[in-house]
């Protein structure tokens, strides 16, 4: 079996250790960072750099910014009442792309997970409550994946935060537009049921 050369058999691997990226994967990015240019490969390089030289968290929210404070929580025409809960930067983005909520977001920074040594204080959970003290917010809604570790994050910031007196909502989940019911499965259908609402 043939050998890299060093410098390629380490970006090979240092490729191997992003989310989602297999041996293969890896090697192709490796061979297309060979076939660049002398700039291209040197602009790739300092774009990698700047963005971990220039890139935190929201003082607020804690998303992604290069600022104190991201874009949103910047935003005057933003509603400060409504707060969505997600647990990454990446399910923000996601729901900002549908351009209907308004309100305001905070980021986890993960779901509860005990196996692997996540519990709330690994999360930000009492910066969240931080939020609650003035007593603007009205709702909180919670945009956890429908999973067993999002489930159980959506419950206990639910039961942590009702006493507080904010309304507590969970964005529904179920079956996709355009979806048959016939192909869903059991779980999928149940979380559909439950969210329905009147028409």
């Amino acid at each position: 079996m043939a050998q890299y050369a060093k410098p390629l058999a380490r970006l090979v691997a240092e490729f191997e250790r992003l989310p989602g990226i297999g041996p293969k994967s890896a090697q192709r990015l490796a061979f297309y960072v060979l076939r660049l240019s002398d700039d291209e490969a040197r602009a790739l390089a300092n774009a990698i750099t700047e963005v971990k030289a220039a890139v935190g968290y929201c003082e607020c929210c804690y998303n992604f910014t290069d600022q104190k404070l991201c874009e949103i929580c910047r935003d005057p025409r933003r509603d400060d009442a409504t707060i969505c809960v997600v647990s990454d930067p990446r399910d923000l983005m996601a729901l900002e792309r549908m351009s209907e909520f308004r309100g305001k977001y905070h980021v986890l920074g993960g779901v509860l997970a005990p196996m692997e040594g996540i519990g709330p204080d690994q999360l930000k959970v009492r910066e969240l409550l931080a939020r609650l003290t003035g007593g603007t917010v009205r709702e909180i809604v919670v945009a956890t994946n429908p999973t067993v570790e999002g489930d159980a994050t959506a419950i206990y910031l639910a039961n942590l935060l009702r006493p507080l007196g904010p309304k507590i909502t969970r964005i529904a989940h179920g079956v996709p537009v355009g979806g048959d019911l016939d192909y869903a499965d059991q779980a999928t259908l149940i979380q559909a049921f439950e969210g329905r609402r009147e028409l």
